[in-house]
């Protein structure tokens, strides 16, 4: 049973009790996670499906990786709207983009650490 929150409807949660909510995502946008530990997942993808595990995997790594833990006390990653933290190095972000080893690369390219962590979760 959903309920609705805005335009939100939350029809999900994953194993770890994470609130999944169906939402219109950015075009080529299939999952966000979010600082709040919600996962968002584009309406277009079916759930049930696999490709509906693969984003909900791939999300999931990154929800956890931003929840606070005594070792990480802002979680292993963190986003903000300038910055993108991982483990102990902070990289700039502006314009959709982020500049990881001297070169501006699409958000949620793969040649991020934390996102080869989470790609690594979808299999």
């Amino acid at each position: 049973m959903g309920f609705r929150l805005g335009k939100e409807t939350r029809r999900a949660r994953n194993s770890k009790d994470t609130p999944i909510f169906r939402k219109t995502l950015d075009k080529g946008i299939l999952g966000e996670a979010n600082m709040d530990g919600s996962i968002y997942i584009d309406k277009s993808v079916k759930p049930g499906s696999a490709q509906w595990n693969k984003v909900e995997a791939h999300e999931t790594i990154h929800a956890n990786e931003m929840k606070k833990t005594k070792k990480w006390p802002n979680g292993k990653i963190e986003y903000g709207d300038d910055f993108v933290r991982d483990g102990k190095k902070t990289y700039h972000r502006k314009d959709g983009k982020i500049k990881y080893n001297g070169k501006w690369h699409e958000e949620g390219s793969n040649v991020f650490p934390w996102e080869k962590r989470a790609v690594k979760a979808e299999k």
